[in-house]
């Protein structure tokens, strides 16, 4: 089976990877894990310096995965010799993998590599969305519960394919066919065009942690969760997270909310918020040293398709957010419902999902009119959520203008700004907003 539309019954697929019961040991990045590192490459001050980190850099990147090959994906030049803002839109996926091979220490036991090793499950998605005129950015955070059709995959070793189903576990689009298979899972699902991707690691999160000199979040409450390795016991104010102590917080899922993975993409927006602030408003991106060091940090954890391993491209991106704002980046959750058929899944929302991948197709910003999601509180928000201000976009590159369409065929709302209004049912927060966690108490 392979490209049918969704049915309501569970095709097996090939066999899963194993999970051990306890601890749960999922793995958890975040999106700007990547994009922190390719803005601090560009920003870095001094030209010796920068050149002689991408240089530096790009002995670390690791070999790429082929994305090319795939329907409607065309080879993007690697030999671009003036650096300069990526021109047009850019979608690229982050995929976090659980698999513990070749990570050593702690994953090495038996234990661990019998929970998960080879591939991987691809516990922790993000589609991060770069407006064409620069101006706005979406970050699309994928549940792993998520039911949905994957496609006819290539093998990631490109000789042979591997067949979809028509209704399966997001998270085994990784274990099934690689990064490709991810990346042509989401693009099925919301109807985009993926030319840029890459797969985490468990490292990840504690180097880039690391690297900045950790990252202060907000606990509404205390957060314990003896599940993570190392366990979490943080009380409730400001938290300064490094290292493997970053990474048990953005793993945590008993510990947060009601317990559950949705509740587990709320926390780590509240992470990635306070991320993205340190980064643009923290001094960070004045700082060579640490730039550079979080720049290599985060490429020593990716495996990337072919189209991310110059580190030029890198620099491109990166310079493509360099104006964006805080307020402009907007961190949301793909909406889903309780699945009817298993209440320990979830579908899409039917709905809101199609106003999230229309605003996608058609390159619009959106503007959030929900609450923060199940882990996290905006102690200044109002009763009824303010939509974060967004900019006015002016088309360019001959980007598709036409308003999103809904579930209903009618057009979504869009502001007097031109942005599409999301529904109260999608969940998330601006860079701007300064959120806390709630912990599972």
């Amino acid at each position: 089976m392979t490209d049918e539309p969704p049915r309501r019954r569970r095709v097996r697929g090939p066999a899963p990877v194993r999970h051990g019961r306890l601890p749960r040991r999922r793995p958890v990045t975040a999106v700007f894990q990547l994009l922190a590192a390719v803005v601090a490459v560009v920003l870095v001050s001094g030209a010796s310096v920068a050149a002689y980190a991408v240089w530096d850099v790009a002995r670390s990147v690791k070999h790429g995965v082929t994305l090319v090959t795939l329907p409607g994906h065309t080879a993007i030049p690697q030999d671009i010799p003036n650096v300069a803002a990526l021109p047009g839109g850019v979608n690229l996926l982050l995929a976090g993998t659980d698999s513990r091979s070749g990570l050593g220490g702690v994953y090495s036991s038996a234990a661990e590599q019998d929970a998960s090793s080879g591939e991987g499950n691809n516990d922790v998605t993000m589609l991060l969305h770069i407006a064409e005129d620069h101006k706005s950015m979406v970050v699309v955070s994928f549940p792993r519960d998520l039911m949905v059709r994957i496609p006819t995959c290539p093998t990631p070793d490109g000789k042979g394919t591997v067949s979809g189903s028509s209704y399966a576990m997001f998270n085994t689009a990784l274990s099934r066919g690689g990064l490709a298979c991810v990346v042509l899972t989401v693009e099925k699902l919301t109807g985009v065009t993926i030319p840029f991707g890459a797969v985490i690691n468990f490292d990840g999160v504690s180097a880039m942690s690391t690297a900045v000199g950790g990252v202060t979040v907000c606990l509404a409450s205390k957060v314990k969760d003896d599940y993570t390795n190392p366990p979490l016991d943080l009380p409730a104010g400001q938290s300064t997270l490094v290292g493997d102590e970053a990474l048990s917080f953005l793993r945590s899922r008993h510990g947060v909310g009601d317990g559950s993975d949705l509740g587990r993409i709320s926390n780590q927006q509240v992470f990635l918020s306070a991320l993205a602030r340190k980064i643009v408003s923290g001094g960070v991106l004045g700082n060579p040293v640490q730039l550079y060091a979080l720049a290599k940090a985060a490429v020593q954890n990716i495996t990337p398709s072919d189209t991310l391993t110059n580190p030029t491209t890198l620099v491109e991106i990166a310079l493509a957010l360099k104006d964006t704002g805080l307020q402009n980046m907007v961190f949301l959750q793909y909406p889903a419902v309780t699945d009817p058929d298993d209440v320990n899944r979830v579908v899409p929302d039917e709905e809101a999902s199609t106003a999230v991948n229309q605003a996608l197709v058609n390159d619009q910003p959106v503007t959030l009119t929900g609450t923060t999601g199940r882990a996290a509180e905006d102690p200044n928000a109002t009763a009824t959520p303010t939509p974060a201000p967004a900019p006015s976009q002016t088309p360019t590159g001959g980007a598709t203008t036409a308003p999103p369409v809904g579930a209903s065929g009618t057009p979504a709302p869009t502001g007097a700004s031109g942005t599409v209004e999301l529904p109260k049912s999608v969940t998330g927060q601006t860079a701007a907003q300064q959120t806390c966690t709630k912990g599972n108490n």
